[in-house]
């Protein structure tokens, strides 16, 4: 009964995240917050951006499923109760606007915590880099939640391959988690994908990649995977982040201040739209998730060439884009 009872758990998140992502596109609702277009948007008419909240709501039923089916864990249940932390904070930010210093401390505290679940840190040096990146990974996820339908579709993908290659492990308990994180990002997608009738907002993007780096380091604690699968997994997202943060450092550029300028975004505005740039956006996803799942079951020279390969191909069609932008730039400016 409770093997039954668990393999529910992605259903029901599903069912949860749609329901209440449905309840905060109506006008009138508590968790009704219009997200005004600004100097960053894509988008050029107010729209709710709660839909964070009908994920978080899905994904922590699937986790409580999960711990009461008896395949939770102390890793798990810290990341789940620090995505809860941060879903907390982003949706005061949300509401009210909260100082980048308060959320990057609280940012901090949730990133240690869980690494003490884990046992980290084995040297103070690898703490402070796992720590990091754990707290870039929640605030990349916020930079590339601009379109219509990219970062919850980059949670489908990337969670869907997490929970596959943690089944073929044998970790049940993270595979159930992360069936239940795909499933309520697709929830929110139903009303996410172009036309978009609500956003995420940070109340669901820094959660969800907080819960990218942790769940991605529990895997490598559990040995389901070695370090890179993650990054492997969310590439796509890594890199346009990455990337465009070092190109404005570079040109002497306000790095946190908001910008139109990330790979996706300037695909959007050169006239591939919301829907085609979403799709192009999956298809990376797919390729970089079906990769790292070969690159498991092969050996290390394999699996170099597969990442080599990869990141290539990222890389490849970024230099395109930046050299299509510039085109762009320039008709534009042209009489």
């Amino acid at each position: 009964m409770s093997e039954l009872f668990a393999r529910l758990a992605p259903v029901l998140a599903f069912v949860v995240a749609w329901a209440v992502t449905g309840a905060c596109c109506r006008p009138g609702s508590y968790l009704y917050f219009l997200d005004q277009p600004n100097e960053r948007s894509l988008h050029v008419t107010p729209t709710p951006r709660t839909g964070g909240v009908g994920v978080m709501a899905g994904l922590l039923t699937g986790g409580l499923m999960a711990a009461a089916a008896g395949l939770g864990s102390v890793p798990l249940g810290a990341a789940l109760g620090g995505a809860a932390v941060l879903a907390l904070v982003g949706l005061a930010d949300d509401r009210f606007g909260l100082s980048a210093r308060v959320r990057l401390l609280v940012q901090l505290v949730v990133a240690g915590g869980y690494l003490v679940s884990l046992g980290y840190p084995a040297s103070w040096l690898e703490a402070v880099a796992l720590g990091i990146g754990v707290v870039w990974m929640g605030n990349l996820y916020n930079f590339m939640d601009g379109t219509d339908g990219l970062a919850g579709g980059m949670a489908l993908f990337g969670f869907s391959t997490f929970a596959i290659a943690a089944a073929l492990s044998g970790q049940e308990g993270l595979a159930l988690v992360c069936a239940g994180v795909a499933a309520a990002a697709a929830g929110f997608l139903v009303f996410n994908f172009h036309p978009a009738r609500i956003f995420m907002g940070d109340v669901g993007s820094v959660p969800l990649g907080f819960l990218a780096g942790a769940l991605g380091l529990a895997g490598r604690h559990s040995g389901a995977w070695p370090l890179w699968f993650p990054l492997l997994v969310f590439c796509p997202f890594i890199l346009d982040a990455t990337v465009t943060l070092l190109q404005r450092a570079l040109r002497r550029e306000k790095v946190w201040q908001a910008h139109r300028t990330h790979y996706y975004q300037r695909l959007v505005r050169m006239g591939l739209g919301h829907r085609r740039t979403a799709l192009l956006a999956y298809a990376l996803m797919a390729i970089a998730g079906a990769a790292a799942l070969l690159a498991l079951q092969l050996g290390f020279s394999l699996q170099c060439i597969i990442i080599t390969m990869c990141i290539s191909l990222h890389l490849v069609l970024g230099y395109r884009i930046d050299r299509a932008w510039q085109r762009h730039l320039i008709g534009a400016s042209t009489p």
